[in-house]
């Protein structure tokens, strides 16, 4: 599990995403995941080519597969299920937007800090 999140994050900063964090759910009944990573760009393009990058870093390192993946039609919020971590790739705005962080607010947060 952590193997995969840092490979899912190690991708986002390869193709400079920001303020990039993971949520541990496993405390939480229902949660579909056991973790959320969360991350922003400010364009459809580069979210596309975020998880572009994601899904080929993981599968060459891990061999891991995307099992589904949503929103890639528009480019502005794309999830992308690894089953037990879902990543979320907002455009700038709409990770304001939603907020979804706070909507998980009593879960443990980890921020994830790179130099650009």
């Amino acid at each position: 599990m952590e193997k995969l999140i840092e490979t899912i994050v190690g991708a986002i900063e390869d193709k400079k995403g920001k303020n990039i964090v993971s949520l541990d759910l496993t405390g939480f009944d229902g949660a579909i995941c056991s973790h959320f990573v969360v991350c922003n760009a400010d364009s459809p393009s580069q979210v596309a080519a975020i998880a572009s990058g994601i899904e080929e870093r993981v599968l060459e390192d891990l061999g891991e597969k995307v099992w589904r993946i949503e929103g890639q039609q528009n480019a502005f919020w794309i999830a992308m299920d690894y089953v037990d971590v879902v990543v979320h790739i907002f455009q700038t705005e709409l990770r304001e937007y939603y907020k979804l962080e706070e909507l998980w607010a009593d879960a443990p947060i980890k921020h994830y800090e790179y130099e650009e």
